[in-house]
């Protein structure tokens, strides 16, 4: 696994998510004090709840940092399983709420048809992102870079410059639209957030050398290490 990973476990998720906020909001912070602005990347789902319902009351220049997705379901805004929905919901609230959001659902039909568009979008974020927040799904993907989805190859190949990529998961439903993997590493900070001994136990495995492509999470566990690799942190919480 990189040298650059540090792995922090919790016995509650309520004191992961007072140390994982206060950590996020002091790099927020750090990036406004030395750039004049902050980016930070967000994932879905029902673990990071918590965490943005108190990011959003936590005492950062919200008003100088630009918020994205991690990845989105190719659904309407308004839907119940839309990533958008979910942080204008919990995260865009409080304090948080005069900071900059753009989302990767656009009005194209498809996923792929809306690729450009979305990545001429994420462009315009301050990069390299600040933090970047991921989560882990039952069958090792994360973002959107799911085992077995024929773009996957595509979505992780280092040597493209494009920020985004349309997908279909073969074990989930929706297209998608994720970050692709050279964007996501394009991050000063990483953090994991994970909940439940299913997960660990997922985690346990990918953390274990073999193909990429069987647990996607392998192509940020085992990054290549540089000067600038971006530094990852395993929150975790029975």
């Amino acid at each position: 696994m990189n040298s650059k990973t540090t792995i922090h476990s919790y016995p509650d998720q309520d004191l992961l998510v007072i140390e994982l906020a206060d950590k996020i909001a002091q790099l927020l912070k750090d990036g406004v004090k030395k750039h004049g602005h902050a980016s930070l990347a967000v994932s879905g789902g029902s673990t990071p709840v918590p965490l943005f319902k108190r990011l959003s009351k936590a005492d950062i220049p919200w008003d100088k940092v630009f918020i994205t997705l991690v990845d989105e379901r190719w659904v309407d805004s308004t839907d119940p399983d839309s990533n958008e929905h979910l942080v204008k919901k919990h995260l865009l609230q409080d304090r948080a709420a005069v900071a900059s959001f753009t989302g990767m659902k656009n009005t194209a039909v498809t996923a792929h048809k809306g690729e450009a568009e979305c990545c001429a979008a994420l462009d315009k974020i301050p990069r390299p992102f600040d933090v970047l927040i991921l989560g882990l799904g039952h069958d090792g993907h994360t973002a959107s870079l799911f085992p077995g989805a024929e773009q996957l190859g595509q979505a992780t190949d280092l040597s493209s410059k494009k920020s985004c990529i349309a997908i279909t998961p073969v074990t989930a439903p929706h297209e998608r639209m994720t970050l692709r993997l050279n964007a996501i590493l394009d991050s000063k900070q990483i953090f994991l957030h994970i909940t439940g001994t299913a997960k660990k136990g997922v985690l346990d495995l990918a953390m274990i050398p073999g193909p990429p492509e069987e647990f996607p999470i392998r192509y940020i566990l085992f990054r290549k290490t540089e000067p600038d690799c971006a530094l990852l942190g395993i929150y975790w919480a029975q």
